[in-house]
């Protein structure tokens, strides 16, 4: 069989994928907090049909040649996640918050600790700050201690804010004083694009992203917040729908490809007629 043939089937498969991820970034463009994917290509397998020499001034015979190679098609080499700043949306809600830089949220779930940029907090029957899907928000206790759920008892305090360090203050019911009750934390990594995505906005750790610095707002390098804001996601509609065209006409070309050499190949079995 031709070569060509099963380089296109090849390119077939990346640009296949390409949309696939251009597909999903579009889907979440709405979506708070969400990071958008980027593809990138590589060549697949050269094989060597000859070897190159070198040649030598003034020496007896040719000179040098270049080796002779041709490429076996293309794969997908990444998809790799770009942690560039979204747009931030006033809500007016109390307890949604925004990170302004580098860091995530710290959530506790079912199956351990997992990070979040969405900031879409709310309050539960129990006083809890949990996300969208229940995972509760881990900061510290006021007057500092170990990292675990940040609690608004609701027989104490209905009113709470939280400030540019995470501090969460509310105000209590009897005397209508102002406490500070916790103040949440974020982390941060080395290689955030290790990061493994876990459904529901969430990312959990991975060897390739290196140790979590989890510390207050503000600190190691760790990003602001802003209240009463969600970050939008960072997808850029203008590039993917430039994506859209480029994988669309990539895929045209490569089936293009395809049918070429089914053609030449159709030749060569009219030979024996």
């Amino acid at each position: 069989m031709l070569r060509s043939m099963f380089s296109a089937v090849s390119g077939l498969r990346s640009h296949q994928t390409m949309m696939d991820v251009t597909g999903n970034n579009v889907a979440n463009v709405n979506t708070a907090g969400y990071k958008s994917t980027r593809t990138t290509f590589q060549e697949t397998l050269t094989q060597l049909t000859r070897g190159g020499t070198a040649g030598a001034v003034g020496a007896a015979g040719q000179g040098g040649i270049n080796p002779m190679q041709l490429g076996l098609g293309s794969q997908v080499a990444s998809t790799d996640l770009v942690f560039t700043q979204g747009a931030s949306q006033t809500t007016g809600r109390a307890t949604d918050v925004a990170i302004q830089g580098d860091g995530f949220f710290v959530v506790d779930t079912v199956n351990g600790q997992r990070f979040m940029r969405s900031g879409a907090f709310s309050l539960d029957n129990a006083g809890q700050l949990v996300a969208p899907g229940g995972e509760r928000v881990q900061g510290y206790p006021a007057g500092g201690g170990a990292l675990g759920d940040i609690v608004v008892d609701p027989t104490l305090y209905n009113d709470v804010a939280i400030g540019a360090d995470g501090t969460v203050t509310a105000r209590r019911a009897d005397n209508g004083q102002l406490e500070v009750v916790g103040q949440l934390a974020l982390a941060r990594f080395p290689n955030p694009g290790g990061l493994v995505r876990a459904g529901n906005g969430l990312f959990a750790a991975a060897p390739a992203a290196g140790a979590a610095v989890i510390d207050t707002p503000g600190e190691q390098g760790l990003g602001s917040l802003q209240a009463g804001t969600l970050e939008m996601s960072n997808v850029d509609l203008a590039q993917e729908f430039t994506n859209l065209i480029l994988a669309q006409r990539g895929f045209q070309a490569n089936a293009r490809t395809i049918s070429t050499s089914d053609e030449l190949l159709q030749e060569l079995v009219n030979l024996k007629r």
